[in-house]
Formats: C-alpha cells, structure tokens, sequence
C-alpha cells in the first residue's frame, strides 16, 4: 500500500545565532597560514587519509583543522560527523562519528557544552531532542535532507485519523515534528525488530518507501510504507550493479536497505552504515564497492588501506553543504543554532527512547 507523498511544510524550531552569541560570546577570528607548527600538529592527521588526500591539498586543508581542534577546546564543543562527511571532516576535526542515531547518544555522554552537528538538520534536532542542556549548532541550517522533508507532522496525523490502531514507526530521518506524532522510531539496523515489536498484523513504516519494502520482503507482518525516499540511494539500479559484475565478476557488493529492493536482491550483502562498514572490516574483501553515499566509501578506505573500493559515487548535496570553513564559522561566530519546541521534544524523545530501550 503506497500512500501519496504530500509537499513538505517549511522546516522550523531554529533561533537566530545571537543568542548562542549572547550566551558565549564571539571569539578572534584564527589566523589560517600553515606554518610549521601547523605542518607537526596535524601530521598524523594527515597520515590517516594520505591515500584520499592529495598531498597538494593538504597545506590549504591543514590550517583550518588546526583551528578548528584548538577552538573546540576554548568552547568546550564537540563535533559530530556523520558517516557521509568528507575526509577532512571526518578524520581532521571529529570527535565522534557514526550515524545519526549513534552521534546522538553518543554525544548525552560528552560534558561538552556545545555540539557541532556535522550532518543534516534531522540530526541536529535529534541531538537538541537527547542533550536539551546543550546548545545545538549546525554549520550550514539549509543542510536539508529529501527523505525527512517528504513528510510532515499533518501527514502522520492524516495516517492516524484514515488507519486507527495502526501502529506508526518512523525511520530516524524525520523531523522532531514527525516523531513527536508516531509511535517509535527505528533505524535501518533495527527496522524488521521494531516492526515485529508490537506483534500486530499491520504497521506503518514511513517514511522511506525502500526501506520499508525490505524490511517487509522479510516479515509476515503487512508494512504499509509512506511515498518517500533517500535522492542517494533511489538513484542506484539494479541494471547498473549487473554491468559492474560483468566488468568485474570479483567485485563484492554491498548495499544500504534505503535503496530498492532490486538493487538489494543484486548485493553480496545488505545493511545498515554501521554494518556495511563492519562487514569490510571483518571480511577484508580484495574489492568491494559500497552502493550509498560517495564519502563513506572514502572514510572506510583510510581505515581498510589492503582493500580495494570501486565507487560508484552518488554525493549527498545536502551533506556536502558542510565545509571545515562552516565548522570555523560556527565555532568563532557561535551559528546556527537549532532549537525544538519544548513541547515537541518531549513528545518525539518518547518515540526515540522506545527504540533505544527495546529488548532484543
């Protein structure tokens, strides 16, 4: 059952950066030369992406995170980089890293009293929604994401009214308005366990439609799906990943369960971020190619220097709005803040904390 996707409303519950500002205060813009001093600090960062970062490149990038890692000190922050940042980002001024999910938790456990949200604007609400103490920053504030904006909070309520009793789970890639109005939510890793959770004949999984499709291709439950999809992952075919084979019958496939189940049906294996990543560390192939987001293959490369990547790149442009410049911005002018209506944040740490406090 596919219900019809409905226009995204505006997104909302972001202050203006005075605030942080007023709270904070501004700080010297640092001086970006790379001297020496910079050149020693940051070699051993350089170490780590060698291989991905020309070294022509590396002068230019290296003042930046040198800054960058002395001002998170001076702040008292913390950067969270997704897995689909940029190498610079990921491995030059992170300090934790992971999905959405995971950077969120991890982030209530850090005394920092500022967190940097390297990735989308879902993700920094969630961050907001777990550590209300903290201030919340995201470098770029239109850092969008094309899955969490095909649904809206009025659109649960429509599901709700039209299918009463049926539960409604959404993926973490929502806004805080959307899961304040459902019942839990799931991450890709544990969709098909909170879908047979609630040991119902139907449920609502929204609001990726691949996702969804997957994890009902494995359960009897009915998983009724919302019209709505990853623009990264959708793009890849099945076709497409026939031809690499013909072109390589060694290459290892594997796939992120938001693509379509075709192209899921052609992978070697199928799995969440963290288990991609964790199965190339385990199975060390000779070559392997990651069907998801162009960066992530990058930063698994730095660390799987004896496995080989083919990538078949689709960029995230919405990720890719976050730049180590950004980062300095936030950091020296204290922008942009993201706030949650309080009362919405209650309501959506609810659905959160089912997910995380479910037994497996």
């Amino acid at each position: 059952m596919t219900i019809a996707r409905n226009a995204a409303a505006p997104r909302a519950g972001s202050h203006s950066a005075e605030r942080a500002i007023d709270r904070f205060g501004r700080i010297e813009r640092p001086a970006l030369d790379y001297t020496p001093e910079v050149a020693e600090a940051t070699a051993p960062i350089y170490e780590k992406v060698r291989h991905i970062v020309p070294a022509i490149e590396w002068p230019v990038l290296a003042p930046t995170i040198h800054a960058i890692n002395r001002l998170k000190k001076e702040r008292n922050a913390v950067v969270l980089a997704h897995n689909y940042m940029t190498p610079d980002i990921f491995h030059g001024v992170a300090d934790i890293v992971g999905d959405s999910l995971q950077l969120a938790i991890e982030a209530t456990r850090t005394d920092a009293d500022i967190i940097i949200q390297c990735g989308v604007h879902f993700m920094a609400e969630t961050s907001k929604i777990l550590s209300p103490e903290k201030t919340v920053l995201i470098p770029d504030m239109h850092a969008g994401c094309s899955l969490a904006e095909s649904i809206t909070a009025e659109d649960v309520r429509g599901l709700r009214q039209r299918n009463p009793g049926v539960p409604i789970i959404t993926y973490v890639n929502t806004s805080a308005d959307v899961k304040a109005e459902c019942d839990i939510c799931c991450t890709s890793s544990n969709a098909l366990q909170v879908v047979e959770s609630f040991g119902a004949d139907r449920v609502f999984l929204i609001p990726d439609k691949y996702l969804a499709a997957n994890v009902g291709n494995k359960t009897d439950v009915e998983v009724l799906v919302w019209d709505g999809a990853c623009e990264v992952h959708e793009r890849f075919t099945a076709e497409e990943l026939r031809d690499y084979r013909r072109i390589d019958p060694g290459v290892k496939i594997i796939a992120h369960p938001e693509c379509p189940p075709e192209v899921v049906a052609e992978a070697d294996f199928a799995g969440s971020t963290a288990h991609m990543i964790d199965w190339v560390k385990t199975e060390q192939p000779k070559k392997v190619m990651m069907i998801t987001e162009c960066s992530m293959a990058d930063n698994v490369a730095s660390e799987t220097p004896d496995v080989e990547f083919v990538r078949p790149c689709n960029l995230c442009p919405h990720m890719k709005r976050i730049t180590l410049t950004k980062i300095l911005d936030s950091l020296v002018e204290m922008k942009e803040e993201v706030t949650v209506d309080p009362v919405v944040a209650e309501k959506a740490r609810v659905a959160v904390e089912r997910m995380i406090n479910l037994k497996s």
